[in-house]
């Protein structure tokens, strides 16, 4: 009996840790531009220091390809409505993903993580974290990430031979969110990505009720951005329609007007979070992510 009850505290104590491991909430990362999911000095490092500073938690660092460097290529020619449902299909069919998920994006990856939060209910995304996400689409394409700045010359050209026509809307993903202020009727009508996620064409109900179902929408800009144009974009502000000077922030907007997509409403409920963060595109210390983004994931 005296073995019993020595026992009974025991395992109790057994099941509070497997219970609290069980209550750690997993992780999705999708990579920026030419990176891939499992670099080690990007989404490989991300994900180690992660797992390291919350023990059990499980982290999916998105793939886009059979292999690394398709995922890379794929960054910059695969359709990016393709890539939201293959990445739909990814998390539908992850067990670990199953009771809800926190998102992290990685420049162009927050975006393309919102749309799977506006397209995707299930499973449900519960915090998603854009960090340097275009959310207003970019007009300019002033650098590009490590060794690919043979393709964004190439980019470049094709962008301003014809970034609304319908060959490079559709194999060219900076194509999918160039977003030019002085041909905002082309934009709307001819954009196949960015348009349609905010809404640009009607109303879609759906993509503002999932969207709305976020418990936090936390946007990091970089204040010494170089490389996103321009860079008020990741607070999803955006230049003043009809020229490329002056820019307004979100909450000057039509879109945020009238909340096309709920997010004046977030924002008054508090959901809307805006951080900032010294340094170029994608810079930030380990010190900087453990204060200030780890909270968003515990």
């Amino acid at each position: 009996m005296a073995a019993l009850r020595t026992a009974v505290p025991v395992l109790a104590l057994l099941g509070l840790c497997l219970g609290s491991a069980a209550a750690v909430t997993p992780l999705v990362i999708w990579h920026g531009m030419g990176d891939s999911c499992c670099n080690p000095v990007s989404m490989g490092y991300i994900q180690k220091l992660v797992e390291k500073k919350i023990p059990g938690i499980y982290v999916l660092s998105l793939k886009i390809g059979s292999n690394l460097i398709q995922d890379m290529e794929n960054s910059f020619f695969m359709n990016v409505n393709d890539q939201v449902s293959e990445v739909c299909g990814q998390l539908a069919t992850d067990p670990h993903l199953k009771g809800g998920y926190n998102a992290m994006g990685f420049s162009q990856g927050g975006q393309f993580l919102r749309a799977v939060a506006q397209r995707c209910p299930s499973p449900p995304m519960l915090n998603l974290i854009s960090v340097g996400g275009q959310h207003q689409g970019v007009y300019g394409f002033p650098r590009c990430p490590g060794e690919s700045s043979h393709i964004c010359d190439w980019i470049r050209k094709t962008l301003d031979l014809g970034a609304y026509t319908k060959a490079v809307q559709e194999h060219l993903v900076q194509a999918e969110y160039w977003h030019d202020p002085l041909k905002e009727e082309d934009y709307r009508k001819n954009s196949i990505f960015l348009a349609d996620i905010n809404q640009e064409r009607g109303i879609n109900e759906t993509y503002k009720k999932n969207l709305m179902a976020l418990k936090k929408f936390v946007m990091v800009k970089f204040l010494n951005d170089t490389m996103v144009d321009p860079p008020i974009s990741e607070w999803f502000g955006f230049y003043k329609s009809g020229q490329a000077k002056e820019t307004i922030p979100l909450q000057e907007t039509s879109l945020y007007k009238e909340d096309r997509l709920g997010l004046q409403e977030m924002d008054k409920a508090g959901k809307l979070v805006f951080l900032g963060v010294k340094g170029d595109h994608l810079h930030f210390s380990e010190e900087w992510f453990d204060s200030t983004i780890l909270p968003f994931l515990q």
